[in-house]
């Protein structure tokens, strides 16, 4: 059961201009259920993207890292049930096939035409299924489109993933729609996750580049629900230039600001979603490190205790265990780390306290006080490091019997 999430109404999520999406049941993988997606984009539309760092990353990712340098992307399409990866060549065959297919649909070049795969590793993608399913996605093309395509990418997700925003740019308001998916074999490195976000904005493609790596690392690349980074990992930005504001090329300007916050806010939305829907989720974690004496320690730290199965288990039965949090810490790879400077605290919406300090267990931390902040379902581990003024937060979940569950049912 998701963590405080829900899936927003069709009507909450605001069609972008220049971009339309339409879903399709091909059977890829089961029977009676959405599984094709389309996004087609409008003529001049900029496109970038991040993709996962699993050197066995799927024939999708190496045929969109070819395809995406060329520019002029004008549509994407999406399919779950099979991942499409460890398939060697005939699974490259398959995406290039895949996209050529789409592209005489639609009146494009093979090039323009951006692939995606998620489900299962090491099975071969069921193309003939997916070709004979995209006149239908085709058809269904609309711009109202975003909702039956956040449910469409879905594989164990409980609830489908999406957000929408309005910001004012150069006098002209800028819609932004994202949607994700997600649930398990989560810890972005670039995370099975999607993320596609698109906004109406006109920004020069150097800046969208820039951006859409600095909203990964931010929120895709903060996220772990089991410290596994998928083969299939892609989070693609979209910017189609309908809303008619003075094109963005200069990221100091005020407009970029505002471009950059949005999409940020977006992209941590998207990405916080996963893990309140990962796999048996019961807790939301956040671990907040800080006083570092740079980012990659903070964020060294923050992982480690996220990813720590021990942590994750203790908070899933709500106790106070928490001692297992300082052996992570230790384990992070801080050869030089003074524990006698570190500080830890537990809280939550209504309350923190204080567990840690001077190497040992805080004076005045009681496991009474412990328990019951655990209690909730979000909670936040803060770690003061005291050794300078860098920053990370990273967002987790814990572990319960049912991700054991879902992992060892997941092909049947």
């Amino acid at each position: 059961m998701a963590v405080n999430l829900v899936t927003p109404h069709p009507a909450d999520l605001k069609p972008v201009a220049g971009v339309r999406l339409g879903v399709a049941e091909a059977g890829i993988r089961k029977a009676g259920r959405r599984d094709l997606t389309v996004i087609e984009l409008a003529a001049g539309s900029r496109v970038a993207g991040v993709f996962t760092k699993n050197r066995f990353c799927a024939a999708p990712v190496q045929v969109c890292k070819a395809h995406l340098p060329g520019g002029a992307v004008r549509a994407l399409v999406i399919n779950t049930g099979v991942a499409n990866a460890g398939t060697g060549e005939p699974g490259l065959a398959h995406a290039r096939a895949t996209c050529a297919a789409l592209a005489r649909q639609i009146g494009v070049e093979a090039g323009q035409v951006l692939p995606f795969s998620t489900g299962v590793i090491l099975e071969p993608l069921p193309v003939e299924r997916l070709v004979a399913g995209l006149p239908g996605a085709v058809a269904d093309l609309r711009a109202d489109g975003w909702f039956d395509a956040a449910h469409a990418i879905m594989t164990t997700d409980t609830l489908a993933k999406a957000v929408s925003k309005q910001v004012s740019i150069g006098g002209r308001t800028v819609t932004l729609t994202g949607i994700s998916k997600g649930a398990g074999m989560i810890r972005p490195n670039m995370a099975t996750m999607l993320g596609f976000l698109a906004c109406d904005a006109a920004v020069s493609q150097a800046l969208l580049d820039a951006l859409v790596k600095e909203a990964a690392e931010l929120s895709f690349n903060s996220i772990t629900v089991d410290g596994d980074t998928s083969t299939n990992d892609s989070f693609i930005l979209i910017a189609t230039g309908a809303a008619g504001n003075a094109e963005i090329a200069d990221a100091g300007s005020a407009d970029y600001r505002a471009l950059r916050d949005a999409v940020v806010e977006v992209s941590i939305a998207l990405a916080q979603a996963i893990v309140r829907d990962g796999e048996g989720a019961t807790k939301f974690m956040t671990i907040a490190v800080e006083s570092g004496r740079d980012r990659d320690e903070c964020r060294k730290v923050a992982y480690a205790v996220a990813h720590s199965p021990l942590v994750k288990t203790a908070f899933f039965a709500s106790d106070p265990n928490l001692g297992r949090i300082l052996a992570a810490i230790g384990y992070a790879g801080i050869d030089d780390l003074d524990v006698s400077a570190l500080r830890v605290w537990l809280g939550n919406p209504d309350e923190s306290v204080l567990v840690a300090e001077h190497g040992g267990r805080a004076a005045s931390y009681v496991e009474e006080a412990g328990a019951r902040i655990m209690q909730h379902a979000e909670l936040t581990v803060r770690i003061a490091l005291g050794r300078g003024g860098a920053a990370a937060t990273v967002w987790t979940c814990d572990f319960s019997y049912d991700y054991v569950k879902i992992n060892a049912d997941y092909r049947s």
